[in-house]
């Protein structure tokens, strides 16, 4: 990018001042996670505390901070019983499945296949462990969430991210008018140019995926009750709370419910609801609710998002999941400057 009156030497120490801030957060990750939970959080509530302009902006903090507490405990509320008497069915179920395995399926998937299934051996192992997985699963539950107001469960601790939410979206405005003083007036006019457009982008991506998630775990779920499965508010929470990765929610609810599905009714047939639910649902989030509510100018491709996750989650564990789509963001708004530079270049011509 052409910066004007940019020197060697300028361009040096904003190369060293991005060494020394990488290392940083590479060394300071695993304590960054709250902060940077809270920041993403308090970025996406800033514009609903800004609306209630008729009360002070640390009452409207506190009650906004109150609203997505009390979200977090209903769902909690509802989804670990639920969850834990899934547990104990499944395991009390699996014996019977894999009885209609070795006795329904296994002789089709034989002659289909033309092969001797050992399925005798799959038995005895899962009859032998079956007690044992079910203890690991039940003493697990209650872990991750043995301090209470657990939230999310990804080793967060939950005393601080409230504080340090509050905080940040109670000065979220001061805050922002720290940095753009901190901004060097020769670059100003760009970088905020840059960052109003990182803004735009970031902004409509992340509310937009959450509406996203929110709407899609309604769906499934309703699809698979009204399909039969018992276990369809699990399920379709689950595989609406990850469809911000792309791909990855309907490819985990397909699964799960096909598991599922089979230990229930143990025959095929009732899975072709199970899956239509999820061709329907795939069909919906592409065509209406993405367009809709996240948009189609962000540019943000789903292959680039996967390896943002994966690169960003492998350097820096959770707190780089959380990294990865606003420094995609930034970079995808850098990248088409870069672009339009690069064709207006001599260089180019």
């Amino acid at each position: 990018m052409d910066i004007p009156g940019r020197t060697p030497q300028h361009l040096w120490q904003w190369l060293v001042v991005a060494a020394i801030a990488g290392i940083a957060i590479y060394l300071l990750s695993p304590i960054l996670t709250p902060f940077m939970l809270a920041a993403i959080l308090a970025y996406i509530c800033n514009p609903l505390v800004g609306r209630m302009t008729r009360v002070p902006r640390a009452l409207a903090t506190a009650l906004v901070l109150v609203m997505l507490l009390l979200a977090v405990l209903v769902l909690l509320v509802v989804l670990l019983p639920l969850l834990i008497r899934q547990v104990r069915a499944i395991a009390d179920q699996a014996p019977v499945f894999v009885d209609w395995l070795r006795v329904a399926a296994a002789p089709r998937l034989e002659q289909l296949l033309g092969v001797q299934l050992e399925t005798a051996m799959v038995r005895d192992w899962m009859t032998a462990h079956l007690a044992d997985i079910r203890d690991f699963a039940l003493k697990l539950l209650p872990k991750l969430t043995s301090g209470g107001l657990a939230v999310v469960g990804f080793l967060v601790n939950l005393v601080l991210v409230p504080l340090v939410l509050f905080y940040f979206l109670r000065d979220w405005d001061r805050i922002i008018a720290g940095i753009d003083g901190m901004i060097p007036r020769r670059y100003h006019g760009r970088i905020s140019m840059l960052a109003r457009e990182i803004d735009g982008v970031l902004g409509q991506f992340l509310r937009g995926q959450l509406l996203v998630m929110l709407a899609m775990a309604l769906f499934y779920t309703v699809g698979l009750w009204l399909a039969g499965l018992d276990y369809a508010l699990s399920v379709g929470i689950f595989a609406g709370l990850v469809t911000f990765v792309p791909y990855l929610g309907i490819i985990l609810g397909v699964v799960l419910a096909t598991l599922a599905g089979l230990l229930q009714f143990q025959e095929l047939t009732p899975l072709i609801w199970i899956w239509a639910v999820f061709i329907v649902a795939s069909l919906i989030e592409g065509y209406l609710l993405v367009p809709w509510l996240v948009g189609e100018r962000i540019g943000l491709h789903p292959v680039a998002v996967i390896f943002a996750l994966l690169a960003f989650g492998s350097l820096f564990g959770f707190f780089g999941v959380l990294l990865a789509l606003p420094v995609s963001a930034a970079l995808l708004v850098w990248g088409r400057h870069l672009h339009r530079d690069y064709l207006a270049s001599g260089m180019y011509r």
